[in-house]
């Protein structure tokens, strides 16, 4: 008999940034606090199938079918092929982009009451779709970037010279829901537009065509809820050669990038952008865990850029170097992570679901 937090590890996923997800869960699978907690691997194919794992080296798609059973008291995932996944304490997501990022993930686990690591449903939907995350940044004073919205309903009424004469050239078209660079592209002329146009609306259903802000990418870690943290930023120094920090540089060319953690700045500046980051992560409903990217301009005007509810984890990732900087490593990094999905669901579950109104009180 064990006495270990069973960790149901949910990975792969339909989404474009699938591979990501493979490299991310892999790092928390061997780092995770194997005294403190039991991993249980549950894989997605790109096709949506869920399965059984045991180890992180088989493909997903060999491992065991299983299908959730709904009101089940252990919350286990069932299979025809062997043993399911028997009960698990907290399932920690490490899904990048559709359908594990946006809410979708969280919704199913919220709805057969599965505990589950970082932002919920709210947060999770807000913060993935970067036109309503601007609008709600944007309510609340936070500095964004000038937009467009542009989808595939209304394309064909907003033109290269509008997005000009409102957001300014060059300016950047990036998808809606989607992270880790994909279909992003830098505009600088029509024909350009056109072409990129037409291949970021394969990805998704919209993009916003968003002002080029020439300055530092700075990145901020967030931990906690009520008494969240942020980490002193760190920046991404990109390689001449790239005019953005594109997919490529992210996660192909081991050369496209310098990481300084932290960044050189002046504390005032710091102070500014970590209060600027949490505020971020408070307007859109983040929980547990997320990743706050900014510009900062040469005459220190600071840019929030979007928030990540599942920022990556892999070795190259900056979310778990942004903590190793505060001396939180690898490992104790995922258990404050567990250990804050827990205490959440556990306040959830205090909460009182009868009301009989007040002519019975």
């Amino acid at each position: 008999m064990t006495n270990k937090i069973r960790v149901g590890l949910l990975y792969g996923g339909k989404s474009v940034e699938h591979e990501i997800s493979l490299r991310s869960a892999r790092n928390v699978y061997e780092q995770i606090d194997r005294s403190k907690y039991e991993p249980v691997l549950i894989g997605i194919t790109k096709d949506g199938k869920w399965h059984l794992l045991d180890s992180m080296d088989q493909p997903i798609s060999s491992g065991r079918s299983i299908s959730l059973s709904l009101g089940h008291s252990d919350h286990t995932f069932t299979s025809t092929a062997g043993p399911g996944s028997g009960k698990l304490d907290v399932v920690f997501p490490v899904l990048h982009g559709t359908d594990g990022e946006d809410g979708s993930i969280q919704g199913l686990l919220q709805a057969t009451d599965i505990a589950c690591a970082g932002s919920g449903v709210l947060g999770s939907s807000v913060a993935m779709d970067k036109h309503l995350s601007k609008l709600l940044l944007q309510k609340e004073g936070i500095p964004t970037c000038r937009f467009v919205a542009v989808s595939q309903d209304n394309q064909d009424q907003i033109s290269f010279e509008q997005i000009v004469s409102e957001v300014g050239l060059p300016f950047m078209i990036k998808p809606i829901s989607l992270g880790s660079s994909v279909g992003v592209t830098k505009i600088n002329e029509a024909q350009q537009f056109t072409t990129a146009q037409a291949d970021t609306l394969q990805y998704d259903l919209g993009f916003l065509a968003e002002e080029f802000v020439s300055g530092r990418e700075l990145e901020c870690a967030i931990l906690g809820n009520q008494e969240a943290k942020s980490s002193d930023p760190g920046e991404i120094i990109i390689s001449p050669k790239y005019d953005f920090y594109s997919y490529d540089a992210k996660y192909q060319d081991p050369d496209a990038v310098e990481i300084k953690v932290p960044a050189i700045l002046e504390t005032e500046i710091t102070e500014r952008i970590k209060d600027l980051c949490l505020k971020s992560y408070r307007a859109l409903r983040c929980e547990d865990f997320a990743r706050v990217d900014l510009f900062l301009t040469a005459e220190n005007a600071i840019y929030i850029n979007e928030i990540n509810t599942i920022p990556g984890f892999t070795n190259s990732s900056m979310f778990p170097s942004l903590w190793a900087q505060h001396q939180i490593d690898y490992s104790s990094l995922i258990t404050r992570i567990i250990t804050l999905a827990l205490e959440r669901n556990e306040a959830k579950k205090k909460l009182n679901r009868n009301y009989l109104g007040t002519a019975n009180n």
